[in-house]
């Protein structure tokens, strides 16, 4: 086997990452540690690091978003306190980093920004969507220069969205109605008045229509959308006729829609600085695929493509579309990132984000298929240890959380840590996942802790079944979801596993939605009170109920390690603080991390440390893997 990498070489900040270019082509930004966080630089492009300034002082928690402004002396960031996910914007000025940054969405607690875009018809502004008002998420103008915020549309209805056009103007409305379908309209110009175009289902949207962009020209609405189909298409709905047109499908694929949902996912939809224009498409399968659309950004992503064997991440040009920077992902190689000069066809490697990986250490991602019990296709991923022959191994099951989301193929450090410890790792995509259809999907309603499970064992069984797997050593592992789904596995079928770790993982379904902040309750109807129930019905709730952890937490006898942060608004500190203190008065052992400056998953390096050198512990403790007491050597 490969030497014993590390913790700190997998789960510390990466060196660099999150690169961008200026609007004018001029300098690169991206984020780098200092002052013991993960905080942003900028440097000229043909600069080196050595260079570069740090332009953001955060020695609190990492900074993971910022935005480049049309004037060249600001730039601007997201940050929230201690991981509570209230969302600031802050104003760094590029010609005096050493001033402190300015807040310029200063919000009571609870409040936070949810986006932020430029704003094309008024230079030197951006706009904001952020929930002032705590149930309504309304647009704000900010002039950047003055630091001053005022309202640009309100919203009408919790449940609706005004869709600005490329100058910010209303131009759509879309709304989830009291039948759970969402419902498109046009806003006309002058008067303003709603003209319904069409509906869509609801069930198989839930987390709602995550795509929604007006076209350039504002006379079209691109829309993430099923039709008549199983698999997730691009379409576009005319403003006048609401006629459908698909602009971008594969067939036996659906559209990828993780890129909203995190920082670190790549992005669904590649789009024109310089047009507006959506340039790439991406779909899901056993290596994501792009689907071109423009035929500029055709011949720029056959020439990045010559650059790495991995799948293109994310992308940022300057407003000529001439100079990009391209980031890249593959199963063994954590992100390289190029600068590429359309131009004159040069490039060169910007940076990677973990040089001391070395890629021939790392594992192969294999895309893995089988049917669950009722026949439903299962899709996953398998991830076995380098030099090891692949028999009779222990398995770590690595559960995704959302559930609506799904497992790529990608750099996954923990896939990566797991297997460098001797575990072989299995990724299942079980139904409720996102990314195989709308049957996939909607085939999850009303089976938490049932089938949704089912899936998980099955795909551990078929592991057993091919040789991999040694039966009687299987872990499960997951955070959110996955977290719940580790604490249904030790309780629903609590002779199966041999170890189990819950991240801020959900105990009791009731409580976890009674706690959820209150502005999300009107976005509740398809996912959670659909798929699961509402905890107000008292019948409904009993429901909850039987398939919550807490209510079966006698069954535990599983060595059990959870990890949960002291701030988190999604799952808050009682799902863990129970589930422990009903194990310990049993007297049944569990290790319980706490961390007070963490919310919904650690970001601070320390707290990722110290978790995953937890994780090694219990792991080989109770399941045989390898550990690595001095790191980076055997």
């Amino acid at each position: 086997m490969p030497r014993v990498i590390g913790v700190e070489e997998f789960f510390t900040d990466p060196e660099f990452s999150g690169a961008s270019i200026s609007p004018d082509g001029a300098r690169i930004a991206y984020l780098a540690p200092e002052h013991g966080r993960t905080n942003v630089w900028v440097r000229g492009v043909d600069e080196e690091h050595g260079d570069a300034v740090c332009v953001t002082r955060d020695s609190r928690r990492g900074i993971k978003t910022y935005y480049w402004t049309d004037d060249p002396r600001w730039l601007l960031y997201l940050q929230d306190t201690d991981g509570n996910e209230d969302w600031h914007l802050y104003r760094v000025d590029l010609e005096a980093p050493d001033e402190p940054a300015l807040d310029l969405t200063p919000l009571p607690a609870g409040s936070r920004v949810v986006a932020v875009e430029p704003m094309n018809s008024v230079p030197g502004s951006v706009l904001a969507w952020m929930n002032r008002r705590p149930m309504f998420i309304d647009a704000f103008r900010i002039d950047v220069a003055a630091g001053e915020t005022t309202v640009h549309v309100e919203q009408p209805d919790p449940n609706g969205n005004v869709l600005l056009d490329r100058d910010g103007q209303a131009a759509f409305y879309s709304v989830l109605a009291g039948d759970g379908l969402h419902e498109f309209y046009a806003i006309e110009p002058g008067n303003g008045e709603k003209r319904l175009l069409c509906r869509q289902g609801g069930p198989e949207h839930p987390l709602g229509v995550p795509l929604q962009i007006v076209t350039p020209d504002g006379k079209g609405l691109l829309v993430s959308s099923y039709q008549d189909s199983d698999d997730l298409r691009l379409v576009r709905i005319d403003r006048e006729t609401g006629a459908e047109t698909v602009v971008a499908a594969m067939e036996g694929h659906s559209l990828c829609t993780m890129g909203p949902l995190h920082h670190s996912t790549p992005a669904s939809l590649f789009t024109s600085r310089r047009t507006g224009e959506v340039t790439a498409v991406r779909f899901v399968g056993d290596r994501p695929t792009l689907q071109v659309l423009d035929p500029h950004f055709a011949e720029v992503f056959a020439a990045l493509s010559e650059r790495s064997d991995g799948v293109l991440h994310s992308v940022s040009s300057d407003d000529s579309e001439r100079w990009w920077v391209a980031t890249f992902v593959h199963d063994r190689d954590p992100g390289v990132t190029w600068f590429y000069d359309h131009g004159t066809g040069e490039s060169r490697v910007l940076f990677r984000p973990r040089p001391r990986l070395d890629p021939a250490e790392m594992a192969p991602m294999t895309a893995v298929r089988f049917p669950a019990r009722d026949g439903l296709p299962l899709h996953g991923f398998l991830t076995l240890p380098v030099g090891v022959e692949p028999a009779k191994l222990p398995l770590v099951l690595l559960v995704h959380g959302g559930p609506w989301a799904h497992d790529m193929w990608t750099f996954a450090p923990k896939a990566q840590f797991l297997a460098n410890r001797g575990y072989a790792v299995l990724q299942v995509n079980f139904r409720g996942s996102t990314g195989y259809g709308r049957r996939h999907v909607t085939s999850a309603i009303g089976e938490f802790a049932g089938a949704m499970h089912d899936d998980l064992i099955d795909a551990a069984d078929w592991a057993v079944a091919q040789g991999y797997a040694d039966p009687a050593r299987i872990g499960i592992v997951g955070g959110s979801y996955g977290g719940y789904a580790a604490l249904v596995g030790v309780t629903v079928t609590p002779d199966y596993f041999a170890a189990a770790v819950d991240y801020v993982g959900i105990s009791d379904l009731a409580n976890f939605m009674r706690t959820l902040p209150s502005f999300l309750r009107p976005h509740l109807i398809n996912n959670w009170y659909r798929y699961v129930g509402d905890p107000d019905i008292p019948e409904q709730e009993t429901d909850m109920l039987a398939r919550s952890p807490i209510t079966m937490a006698d069954r535990i006898r599983t060595p059990l390690l959870i990890a949960q942060g002291a701030n988190d608004v999604r799952v808050v500190q009682a799902e863990s603080d129970n589930i422990v203190g009903s194990l310990r008065q049993r007297g049944v052992p569990v290790e319980y991390l706490l961390a007070e400056d963490e919310g919904h998953g650690f970001e601070n390096p320390e707290n990722q440390v110290r978790f995953h050198r937890a994780i090694e512990r219990h792991l080989a403790e109770h399941l045989g893997g390898r550990t690595g007491t001095d790191p980076g050597h055997e």
